[in-house]
């Protein structure tokens, strides 16, 4: 038997698993906020352009209006100024979007501190107990914030002094990014960065350092929990907008069981 059908009689009989990891994307789909002056993007939409009636009998389609950063998607390098130019999201090589994950789970620290740092010796921490990052793969964090996505107050979860969510620390994000053989992380918050991030040194250390560094970013995750520590395959395919900065993308992790 070939490989590929002993994949695909594998996912039919159930012994690979498919979960999603992608948020319905819909007009209530959290979107990130930033303060004025800066500029946001849109909210998700459809707009009707026939539905079995007299612009179109026989078929219903929409328009849909949308950011690149909306809901669960795929940061490219170029979305940062650090890697301005670097890849788009189109230049993505395909044999990148199937790649091999690990879950490292800080919910339990998270649910205490909504302000949780992720630091380099929570993940050396994590080697020594399961092994090294894998090559290529990917890093995903699971801080239990998928379980807010349906409130978007709660999930940007913002007061005077700015939004208070869950994160990276500076330094890790730097070891990450240049020590790390990952080629990006995934996380269930609205980006990659802390919510007070934009306090750090330098802003935004997730994408400044990862994206600068070429790796790649996946936002808005949910399902983590279901996945095991290691052994996990993500595919993770963006929409190859050229010149794109980012896209929804449909992010699906195989699991063996």
């Amino acid at each position: 038997m070939s490989v590929l059908q002993s994949f695909v009689d594998s996912v039919r009989s159930g012994a690979i698993e498919v979960i999603d990891l992608t948020a319905p994307l819909t007009a209530e789909t959290p979107i990130l906020q930033l303060p004025e002056p800066f500029a946001n993007t849109i909210p998700f939409q459809l707009e009707e352009i026939s539905r079995y009636d007299d612009r179109g009998p026989a078929w219903y389609w929409n328009d849909i209006h949308t950011g690149e950063h909306t809901g669960t998607h795929f940061d490219a390098p170029v979305h940062w100024v650090t890697a301005r130019d670097g890849q788009d999201v189109s230049q993505v090589p395909a044999r990148s979007l199937i790649a091999p994950a690990v879950v490292l789970d800080f919910a339990a620290e998270a649910s205490k501190d909504p302000d949780f740092l992720l630091q380099i010796d929570h993940v050396k921490e994590w080697e020594r107990a399961n092994g090294p990052l894998p090559e290529g793969g990917w890093l995903l964090y699971r801080t239990g914030w998928d379980a807010r996505s349906a409130d978007q107050a709660a999930f940007l979860n913002a007061d005077e002094n700015g939004p208070h969510t869950p994160g990276i620390s500076s330094e890790c994000a730097q070891w990450l990014a240049s020590e790390a053989p990952i080629q990006g992380i995934g996380v269930e918050t609205v980006g990659t960065d802390a919510g007070a991030a934009h306090s750090f040194d330098p802003p935004f250390p997730c994408h400044s350092f990862l994206l600068g560094a070429g790796k790649y970013g996946l936002t808005q995750l949910r399902n983590i929990d279901r996945l095991p520590v290691t052994g996990a395959v993500v595919v993770a395919p963006p929409l190859p907008i050229v010149g794109g900065s980012g896209s929804p993308v449909r992010v699906l992790a195989l699991v063996e069981r």
